[in-house]
């Protein structure tokens, strides 16, 4: 039987360069998903995306000689089956089923939740109460998240897209502290191969069939390459070297980069305008991020 997380990350003071590295790659590579994402939807099927980025998620791994070594823990499979259903299978197909309800924005606003389902998981499991540092930091930086979404929510929202928002986030939260222990006992590599070919078949049968009305260009493939190799593949394996490194509450905080990014790029590449209140948005989670990361964990 599998265990559940028995394991944290060793205490650190703060960040070190390597850390902050690590959160800008995979704030940069999630946060230019949203874009990636808006043009494959142009040649494919919503979940027919979902599927997609997974599948070229695993498949830039497998290329990768260490991403196929076994897990050194052969009792730790129940728990990969768990996080590539919960971290990329459910998740994936939550968002994009609750996006057929609900804006791109709301969405994204809710997704900022996650960082305080991860705390909240991580009291749960590991009994790692955050400290005063972690939580103002939280707040603060959900606090941008909001105000960075909000000037583009437009229209009623629809409870089902909501309430799959907030699973999805939920499931985000579980999902990274299951992958610190898992990554520290076998290998991040392994770990989010495996998972991600979990995941891969439990979304067949939501994304295949939709290759069939699938009408894919030069343009629609190529960000959908990018958006699985980098998006689904390289920022996945850095952000569980990350949570492994400084925990999963302050590695969370990489959530609360994305939307910024998402913001910028939407801005200078897609031409989407940007509300003052927006821009106060994006120092709130600049400082919150600062304050939660600069936070000494508990050891």
């Amino acid at each position: 039987m599998s265990r559940m997380p028995s394991t944290s990350p060793p205490a650190v003071a703060a960040f070190a360069p390597r850390d902050w590295a690590l959160l800008i790659s995979v704030g940069l590579m999630w946060g230019a998903s949203f874009l990636l994402i808006k043009l494959g939807l142009e040649d494919f099927p919503p979940v027919t995306v979902a599927w997609l980025r997974i599948a070229l998620g695993a498949l830039a791994l497998v290329l990768l000689p260490a991403a196929r070594a076994p897990l050194r823990h052969r009792g730790d499979w129940g728990l990969v089956v768990l996080l590539g259903l919960v971290w990329m299978a459910l998740p994936f197909v939550l968002f994009t089923l609750a996006e057929q309800h609900i804006s791109s924005a709301l969405a994204g606003m809710i997704n900022g939740a996650a960082p305080l389902f991860t705390a909240a998981f991580a009291l749960l499991w590991f009994r790692q109460v955050p400290g005063a540092r972690l939580l103002a930091g939280l707040a603060v930086g959900f606090a941008g998240v909001l105000a960075i979404g909000l000037p583009n929510v437009e229209g009623s929202a629809s409870l089902a897209g909501v309430l799959m928002s907030l699973g999805a986030a939920l499931f985000y939260g579980m999902a990274f502290n299951l992958a610190g222990p898992l990554q520290a006992r076998n290998g991040a590599l392994p770990v989010i191969l495996r998972a991600q070919l979990v995941a891969l078949v439990v979304s067949a049968p939501f994304g295949v069939p939709g290759l069939a009305e699938s009408t894919p260009t030069v343009g629609g493939v190529l960000s959908m390459v990018a958006l699985g190799a980098l998006g689904t593949g390289v920022a996945f394996v850095f952000f569980t070297v990350l949570v492994g490194r400084v925990g999963a509450p302050r590695a969370s905080v990489t959530t609360y980069v994305v939307p910024v990014v998402a913001l910028g790029l939407g801005a200078g590449l897609a031409g989407e305008s940007v509300a003052p209140v927006s821009m106060g948005g994006i120092v709130l989670v600049l400082v919150g991020a600062y304050v939660a990361t600069s936070a000494r964990r508990r050891a």
